[in-house]
C-alpha cells in the first residue's frame, strides 16, 4: 500500500477540523473547537454557508476553550431504515461536556443540510465505558456505517491496548440514540493492531466505507492524555477487515510526500473522492495542528 500527497488546502476560518464527509456535490467537514457545520463543494473547495450546530456564547475567540468544548470528532453520512439521508455527528466522550451529538437531515436532492437535531450520548458511552482496558478513557475519534452497522474507533493514546472498533446494529441503535427504544443493542468491541514510529503506537482518528472497504486514518502523537495534545509524530492510512483477527496486524501507509518524505502532519479524518483505477483512489483527508488550523490534504492510495 502507498498513501502520497497530492495537494494541501489550508481551511481558513475552519478550527481544528476534526470529521469529514463527501454527500454528492457537497463536503462537509466539523471541527472539534467549533459549533459549525462547514460546507464546501466537492470538487474545488469553495466554501459556502455554514449551519450552526449548537449556539454558544464562548467562539468569540474563533475556537471554544478545551475544558468546554464539544469535541465533536466523529461525523459519517448514512441512510436510515425509513430512506432519510444524513449526518450523525458524535462528541469524544472523553469529558461530561463531549456526550452530545447531532443529526442533521439531508435532502436526497441537493444533499442539502438545514436543520439540525441534538442527540444525547451519555446513555450509549456509558455502555461503551464498560468495554474499555482497564484505567482507558473513552475518546471516541472516528465514526463509519455499513450497511448494517454503526462503526465508532476508540482512540487510546499511548497504549495498544485500546485501539478499538465498537460494532453496533445500525438501525436498533439509531433508534435507541432517537428515542425510539429504550434498550440499546449489543455492542461488540474488536481490537486491532495498528503501527508505530519510532516506538510510539498509533491510534484511530478517520473513518470511512466506500463500495465494499473500509478505510481508516491514524495518527501518532507523543502524549498519553486524552485530553492534552502531544508532538505529532506523523500519520498513515489503512484499510480494515472486520472479519480479520485481533493479531493480525492492519494494511497501513505512512503518509509521505511527493518526493518521499515522510508527512509529519496530524491527519483526523477521511472521505473519498473518486476511484482513479481498480486499486487506486483519490481521498480526501483533514488536519489539525493543534493551535486551531486546519487543512485539506488530496492523497493519491494504492492498495
Amino acid at each position: 500500500m502507498r498513501a502520497t500527497i497530492l495537494r494541501q488546502l489550508d481551511l481558513p476560518n475552519l478550527p481544528s477540523a476534526s470529521g469529514v464527509e463527501i454527500v454528492g456535490e457537497t463536503v462537509y467537514i466539523i471541527g472539534d473547537d467549533s459549533p459549525y457545520l462547514y460546507r464546501f463543494t466537492a470538487t474545488d473547495l469553495v466554501p459556502g454557508k455554514p449551519l450552526t450546530l449548537f449556539e454558544t456564547a464562548h467562539f468569540s475567540s474563533g475556537r471554544i476553550d478545551k475544558a468546554i468544548k464539544a469535541d465533536l470528532e466523529c461525523l459519517t453520512a448514512l441512510t436510515t431504515s425509513t430512506g432519510e439521508m444524513g449526518l450523525l455527528a458524535f462528541g469524544s466522550g472523553a469529558t461530561a461536556a463531549r456526550e452530545n451529538g447531532f443529526w442533521v437531515p439531508l435532502s436526497p436532492a441537493q444533499g442539502e443540510a438545514a436543520t439540525v437535531h441534538p442527540v444525547s450520548l451519555s446513555g450509549l458511552y456509558a455502555q461503551l465505558r464498560t468495554l474499555l482496558p482497564a484505567g482507558a478513557t473513552l475518546n471516541l475519534e472516528a465514526a463509519a456505517t455499513t450497511d448494517t452497522e454503526l462503526l465508532l474507533f476508540q482512540r487510546t493514546v499511548g497504549s495498544t491496548a485500546g485501539n478499538l472498533v465498537f460494532r453496533m446494529p445500525l438501525a436498533p441503535t439509531l433508534d435507541f440514540l432517537h428515542h425510539r427504544a429504550t434498550q440499546l443493542p449489543t455492542v461488540r468491541p474488536q481490537l486491532f493492531q495498528l503501527p508505530n514510529i519510532k516506538g510510539k503506537p498509533a491510534g484511530f482518528s478517520g473513518a470511512c466505507t466506500y463500495e465494499d472497504k473500509l478505510f481508516v486514518t491514524a495518527s501518532v502523537e507523543d502524549t498519553a492524555d486524552a485530553i492534552l495534545d502531544g508532538e505529532v509524530l506523523g500519520s498513515f492510512v489503512g484499510l480494515l477487515d472486520l472479519d480479520q483477527s485481533a493479531n493480525k496486524p492492519v494494511t497501513f501507509a505512512q503518509l509521505q510526500l511527493a518526493g518521499g518524505k515522510p508527512y509529519t502532519g496530524k491527519v483526523e479524518s477521511v472521505a473519498i473522492r473518486r476511484r482513479l483505477a481498480a486499486s487506486r483512489y483519490e481521498l480526501l483527508l483533514v488536519t489539525d495542528d493543534d493551535q486551531g488550523g486546519s487543512t485539506a490534504v488530496l492523497v493519491d492510495v494504492t492498495v
